[in-house]
């Protein structure tokens, strides 16, 4: 599976529609201003594959993936402005 890495200063953001956690970290990052593609997991199968592969077989979600090709699972919002920097 090929996964897109995201752009330099953003991220993307592997989620489902029922997250709570995917929803509170959405919201922080929009209100921290930083950018990120949210990919549906449910809709997704290639993206449910990925997050299987970074998670030891789990669909955990909120997954982020970093520019450098990193991945954190249930990052806080410090964690992910920390990797962005």
């Amino acid at each position: 599976m090929t996964t897109t890495l995201p752009e330099t200063g953003t991220v993307t953001m592997f989620s489902t529609t029922w997250c709570g956690y995917c929803r509170r970290l959405k919201s922080q990052m929009d209100d921290a201003g930083i950018a990120y593609t949210e990919v549906n997991i449910e809709e997704q199968p290639d993206a449910a594959a990925f997050v299987e592969q970074v998670n030891g077989g789990n669909q955990t979600v909120p997954t982020v993936l970093f520019p450098d090709g990193t991945a954190a699972t249930n990052p806080s919002l410090a964690d992910v402005r920390a990797r962005l920097s």
